[in-house]
């Protein structure tokens, strides 16, 4: 008898769960409880398993089965899928799974737009508004150089340069003699002052890029420091995303990724890649600086992939490291 009662108890305790998870699951009557259902959900389901009794240890060995394995998730996929599809009530779980995964990937684009469009837009506002007004009246009052670096000086020497034999040539072709002394200078003089405005706006730019670029850092931070919501669901869609991939299209992303990043010819893209940094922030070229980036953080990002690979990947799925090493060879 006391058996019964204790199995009674147990039989009552699974059937309270299970109407817990599927009253949690029901059709919303809006978009924004649909919103924070897909929100709280994984956390609240992972909770409430951990409340479970020592009984429904079966049940609890599969969550976490489905959650990590060493076998490829795709098979549980194809199980629940199997098991759904002979399920005669799975019509309106369709639909809810779909509205779900519809306002799942809602929330990831928002999200992926909104981190973009903040930090672009504050760059840009906040350089034109305001660094760039402000610069401006530093410089006007001769209290920055012209020029930031030695080498737009160097550049604006080789520019003077070419425009006088420029104009001498110009002047022997078209007239037939050489132009004057007198000539030459006043022609100088004019190219020479076009050319200090024009460096003196791109020392201005430069300026004004480091700390518009600081507030573009700052409210991106802002904005993933107050996403934390966000964060998940869109953690959730790339990973429904990524392993919704066949074998070969993730292998070909990881060649793909690798040979433009730590690749042979990764190195000339470096080169430019940094180049256009320092000139984006009004540095010098230091080549020897380039070079010796070159030369490590390539190899330091090929062995973590290496180690991702083999860490992770092998273990999520083991086909698709089996596609890239037959590929790669």
């Amino acid at each position: 008898m006391k058996k019964t009662n204790h199995e009674s108890l147990n039989v009552l305790e699974q059937l309270a769960f299970i109407d817990k998870v599927v009253s949690r699951y029901k059709d919303q009557s809006s978009r924004t409880l649909a919103e924070t259902d897909i929100l709280k959900a994984d956390s609240n389901l992972k909770t409430d398993m951990q409340k479970l009794p020592a009984t429904n240890s079966v049940v609890r060995r599969k969550f976490l089965l489905n959650e990590s394995s060493v076998l490829p998730r795709s098979i549980f996929r194809t199980a629940r899928r199997i098991g759904r599809d002979l399920d005669p009530n799975s019509e309106a779980q369709i639909i809810q799974e779909f509205q779900k995964s519809k306002t799942r990937t809602r929330i990831a684009l928002r999200f992926v737009i909104l981190l973009a469009i903040v930090p672009l837009l504050t760059q840009q506002l906040s350089k034109t508004f305001v660094f760039s007004p402000i610069v401006n009246h530093l410089q006007s009052a001769n209290k920055i150089e012209i020029f930031l670096n030695y080498q737009q000086e160097e550049e604006l020497f080789k520019e003077i340069d070419f425009f006088e034999k420029r104009i001498s040539f110009e002047k022997l072709i078209n007239e037939g003699s050489t132009p004057s002394q007198e000539e030459i200078n006043n022609s100088i003089k004019e190219k020479s002052l076009e050319l200090a405005k024009e460096y003196k706006a791109k020392s201005v730019d430069a300026i004004a890029n480091i700390f518009a670029d600081i507030g573009s850092l700052i409210s991106f931070a802002f904005v993933v420091a107050n996403s934390q919501k966000e964060i998940k669901v869109l953690k959730s869609f790339l990973d429904e995303i990524i392993y919704g991939l066949s074998d070969s299209a993730k292998a070909f992303i990881i060649i793909l990724s690798t040979d433009i990043f730590v690749g042979f010819h990764s190195t000339h893209g470096w080169e430019v890649l940094l180049e256009g940094i320092l000139q984006h922030f009004g540095l010098p070229e230091n080549r020897d600086l380039i070079y010796l980036f070159i030369a490590t953080f390539p190899v330091i990002l090929d062995a973590i992939f290496k180690y991702w690979i083999f860490r992770y990947l092998s273990r999520i799925s083991p086909s698709a490291v089996a596609t890239y090493r037959s590929m790669n060879e």
